[in-house]
């Protein structure tokens, strides 16, 4: 199995190696060039250079390029609690209906709420939330290859179509194959608006929003989705900017506005929060980390606040420093201090 065949792309491979994220732990293995050796991407030695690393979808490919595995992480060794959560993810992949807790449990010999704990800790998700959200692509993936919706949700394993639209209710993204494979066989319509902030670019999917950011263009949006069709303007996409402008000049609840993104589970899990937060509001990385149920990750939740691809949609300017202090912003401190402004201005006008 390759990477892609995994669901992965090196940039959401990389992202896992820097948050030392053990639910990546067993989906692939990272070589160091350099060293000579391949670590689990929770591996809690230093971080090596990027230039220095490549990816392998498991020891065997690792060490057949001639890596030998590392001494502190053991990536070669397969624990008990990762083969179960294995044998698990193909149980569910291979059933029609969703197994349950208690026979997947009994599958691996774990009591179900240990089991229920394991496999959340490992893959981000419940296994009946896995289970919905592989449902979920299943669908996703047939209907950005153009088969008939309904046929879609039905062959994905939804028994009726009101089924699947609860389930994919504020669920944040494009299908996993089109960011996978660089947008391919995705219409992308896009348009650099000027604005009081500055020049702003706003792509967008059939979905949603895509892309929306300051002082890009297309060159830009063409190297994010390099197999992607990128279609300048259009008159129903027209209207869609005309509503982005308006939330960057006159900020508030933007969460009308569809978005199209994907992420890792902790990404989205922090992007969703961040879009909880109200208008003229600020909170902090730890309490980001926090809300989401993971205390201890706040360098994590900060590196999930930077990797938001749609600006002011998904609003990670209200995300502050625990002393107050503004942080950092991909555009400039002064965009997300004014951004601030306004909405503080805006609430009190209200």
């Amino acid at each position: 199995m390759t990477l892609v065949e995994a669901g992965l792309d090196e940039e959401r491979a990389w992202q896992a190696v820097i948050e030392r994220d053990r639910k990546f732990d067993g989906r692939f293995v990272t070589g160091v060039l350099s060293t000579g050796i391949y670590c689990r991407p929770s591996c809690s030695a230093r971080h090596p250079h990027r230039e220095n690393v490549r990816f392998f979808e498991g020891p065997r490919s690792a060490e057949a390029a001639g890596l030998r595995p590392c001494l502190r992480c053991r990536p070669a060794e397969v624990s008990r609690d990762e083969e179960a959560v294995r044998v698990a993810v193909g149980r569910i992949k291979e059933a029609e209906q969703a197994p349950s807790l208690e026979e997947l449990a009994g599958l691996t010999g774990y009591s179900p709420t240990h089991f229920q704990r394991l496999f959340k800790r490992a893959v981000g998700l419940s296994p009946a939330a896995y289970a919905r959200a592989l449902k979920l692509r299943r669908a996703g993936d047939a209907m950005s290859e153009g088969a008939n919706v309904t046929q879609a949700i039905y062959e994905a394993g939804f028994g009726a179509s009101s089924r699947f639209y609860e389930a994919s209710e504020g669920k944040l993204g494009m299908s996993p194959s089109a960011w996978r494979d660089g947008g391919k066989g995705v219409t992308i319509r896009w348009a650099v608006v000027p604005t009081s902030l500055g020049e702003m670019l706003v792509a967008a999917t059939a979905k949603g929003v895509c892309r929306l950011s300051f002082a890009e263009g297309r060159g830009d949006l063409a190297a994010r989705f390099p197999n992607a069709m990128l279609v300048e303007g259009g008159e129903e996409f027209a209207a869609l900017l005309r509503e982005v402008v308006a939330a960057v000049e006159q900020p508030g609840d933007s969460r009308s506005i569809p978005i199209d993104v994907q992420g890792t589970a902790f990404q989205e899990a922090v992007w969703r929060e961040l879009q909880r937060i109200p208008a003229g509001e600020t909170r902090t990385y730890a309490q980001i980390a926090a809300a989401i149920g993971k205390p201890g990750a706040v360098r994590a939740a900060g590196s999930a606040n930077g990797a938001n691809n749609v600006a002011v949609l998904i609003p990670c300017h209200r995300v502050i420093r625990s002393d107050g202090s503004l942080g950092g912003y991909a555009y400039g401190e002064a965009i997300k201090r004014e951004l601030l402004k306004r909405e503080h201005d805006a609430q009190g006008q209200g």
